[in-house]
């Protein structure tokens, strides 16, 4: 974790504790009265609040997954218009020639059938013709056979009946068959139809495997879930799936995510600091927006849960860009007018705390009492006064190893 800027360590005086060498081996730092921040440090990443996301074309399983033929590259600024993607478009344009192909078959199959069906509805109207030109030669027969013997009467009349049965059959052959061609021409129809249709719809996905973007910005590539690295040129993915992201640089906000031990001290409208680990002597405020409900697992461990933390950053910047790491400080709370020293020079012994203050040409173990503390500083609230001098580390450390290095050895 990098530490925040205003550390002070660059106030630690290098002091002497008993000798001229010593001066340079116990460091040590003055007790400072001022502001005390109570802060916690966290790594983040920078999103944009709000922000497009181009996805893979959704296309029939027809055509197989889709494969990236040619990418724009991550971060580049690209206008509205410009092409983002292109998947390669060979099955597509397979399907494409397939049903060209089925289409012109199905209409030269409809054009046979409606042929056919005029040939055999001429052939069945002749026929019609026929039993009704005998039906008349009957009909005139039996009103002629007025002095005929009854026999013939009958044999007239079983003719006339004959011609009157074939005509009706005749009649019935030809709604029949309308009926029956009325019906094929419909499923024929039907079929070029769903021929039409799938070509429309071959035609329509290859304009999907050009993928261009609806509005300027920065194109960000997504991670494949497959591989975890990001999208790339020979890359196959699903429909549907998020690979590029255009956010609104005006907006951008830091995702941190805080253990489940510190979560209860962060809430809405904290201020924080922002430091990109790229731009290490930049630092942006912003203040904190949302902090998630539910907890959820730490990447590569089951059992740390951590919260995710949304900090609203103020202003936008060309430095700050989505995808990038920061350091954040959130600045839980603050206390004036107090003494505090680095956290190096507090030592324990049971319940007590003591520091080694410098007193004259040593340093004298001093007993005091602490307050509350942060990653680098601790306050104290008795025992010492501002600027005393602290080691920062146990001088009686440092004699006994020096006490040991001058002690001769047995021969």
């Amino acid at each position: 974790m990098v530490k925040h800027i205003f550390r002070l360590f660059i106030l630690f005086l290098f002091l002497t504790a008993c000798s001229p060498k010593e001066k340079e081996q116990i460091p040590v730092a003055k007790a400072v009265k001022g502001t005390f921040y109570i802060d916690l440090y966290e790594e983040g990443e920078i999103e944009a609040t709000n922000s497009i996301n181009i996805s893979s074309p959704t296309i029939s399983w027809r055509y197989g997954n889709l494969k990236i033929t040619q990418l724009v590259k991550d971060g580049q600024e690209v206008k509205a218009g410009d092409t983002l993607i292109v998947f390669d478009p060979s099955e597509i344009q397979k399907g494409i020639v397939e049903a060209e192909g089925r289409l012109e078959i199905s209409r030269a199959e409809l054009e046979k059938i409606t042929a056919q069906h005029q040939s055999d509805l001429e052939e069945l109207k002749a026929d019609y013709d026929v039993a009704k030109l005998a039906q008349e030669i009957s009909k005139i027969r039996f009103e002629s056979a007025t002095y005929e013997s009854e026999v013939k009467k009958k044999e007239i009349q079983l003719n006339l009946d004959k011609a009157g049965i074939a005509l009706d059959r005749a009649k019935e052959q030809i709604d029949n068959r309308i009926k029956i061609q009325k019906e094929e021409i419909k499923q024929k129809k039907l079929a070029i139809a769903q021929d039409q249709s799938r070509l429309n719809e071959a035609n329509e996905t290859l304009q999907k495997m050009f993928v261009v973007t609806p509005a300027p910005g920065i194109a960000i590539i997504a991670r494949s879930w497959s591989s975890g690295n990001k999208f790339q040129v020979g890359d196959q993915c699903w429909s549907g799936f998020p690979i590029i992201q255009l956010p609104d640089l005006s907006s951008l906000k830091a995702i941190v995510k805080i253990n489940e031990v510190d979560i209860a001290k962060i809430s809405k409208g904290l201020k924080a600091e922002i430091k990109p680990d790229a731009f290490s002597d930049s630092i942006f405020t912003g203040t904190v927006n949302s902090v998630a409900n539910l907890a959820v697992n730490k990447e590569g461990s089951n059992k740390l849960k951590i919260f995710p933390v949304e900090i609203l950053l103020d202003g936008a910047n060309p430095n700050l860009l989505p995808g990038l790491t920061v350091s954040c400080r959130i600045i839980i709370d603050k206390l004036d007018d107090v003494l505090y020293v680095p956290i190096e020079t507090i030592h324990q012994e049971g319940d007590q705390y003591f520091v080694y203050r410098k007193a004259g040409g040593g340093f004298r173990k001093t007993e005091i009492k602490r307050g509350v503390a942060n990653s680098d500083f601790m306050v104290i609230t008795s025992g010492l006064e501002e600027n005393n001098a602290v080691a920062l580390i146990d001088p009686t450390l440092l004699k006994e190893d020096k006490k040991e290095t001058q002690t001769p050895k047995k021969p």
